[in-house]
């Protein structure tokens, strides 16, 4: 049995300013990195210990992991946290060659599958204003379907096109062999991995929401199969 720890990255500069993000690497805010110490606090009360994590290779997302694992007792158990390009990366540019230590370190691999849904056109939009001129349901369209895509953008189908195949090959991969693992991503990236994991359908995952720097705690056993699922709200 080991244990996959989903998260979403605390609240960045444009979240605060209600604007879209998407792929646009802005920063935690000073609530969203307070937020995200809280959540390490959670973890290590609950008694996590991970073994391996992986991340958006955006900033908000990164920071989010680093302090997670970082800024509070036994989450790492001892070790450091050591932040990886994703496998085949050119820019990795020979730090492959040197594999790490794991009884010293936990290995932070920074993934593009995990990326936050495009937005498109409205990436740096205040949200607001946009519905006030496309109108409330073209908006909701737009961020909750499953298959609508905004200008330019991606739909929720094709975010988990390339966050499904990876939940299913190096995340479980890890999970299978015992590694307790944290994903640290974004509100779309996140959706559907809920959404493979609690069997949800395309109806059930418009509603869905996924709270910023809230631990969500799931038991894997050895087949892949979840057995349990834990919120570590306050």
């Amino acid at each position: 049995m080991a244990r996959l720890v989903l998260i979403r990255h605390g609240k960045s500069t444009w979240n605060a300013q209600n604007r879209f993000t998407g792929w646009v690497d802005v920063p935690l805010s000073r609530r969203g990195r307070d937020a995200s110490r809280e959540a390490a606090r959670r973890m290590s009360e609950y008694g996590v210990v991970i073994d391996v994590c992986f991340t958006s290779p955006l900033i908000r997302a990164i920071e989010t992991a680093m302090i997670c694992l970082t800024e509070a007792d036994g989450i790492c158990a001892g070790r450091s946290a050591v932040l990886k390009h994703e496998a085949g990366d050119p820019d990795w540019r020979g730090w492959d060659h040197y594999q790490g230590d794991e009884d010293r370190e936990v290995p932070v691999f920074m993934y593009r599958a995990l990326g936050e849904r495009c937005y498109g056109s409205l990436q740096g939009l205040h949200k607001d204003r946009t519905a006030d001129r496309v109108g409330q349901e073209t908006l909701r369209r737009w961020r909750r379907s499953y298959w609508t895509r905004p200008p330019g953008g991606e739909s929720l189908a094709d975010t988990a096109a390339r966050t499904i195949p990876f939940l299913n090959g190096p995340v479980m991969r890890h999970l299978c062999a015992g590694k307790n693992t944290l994903v640290s991503a974004h509100g779309n990236s996140l959706r559907s991995i809920v959404m493979k994991l609690d069997a949800l359908d395309e109806r059930d995952v418009a509603g869905l929401a996924i709270p910023m720097a809230v631990p969500m705690v799931y038991e894997i056993d050895a087949h892949g199969t979840v057995t349990d699922r834990t919120w570590l709200e306050g």
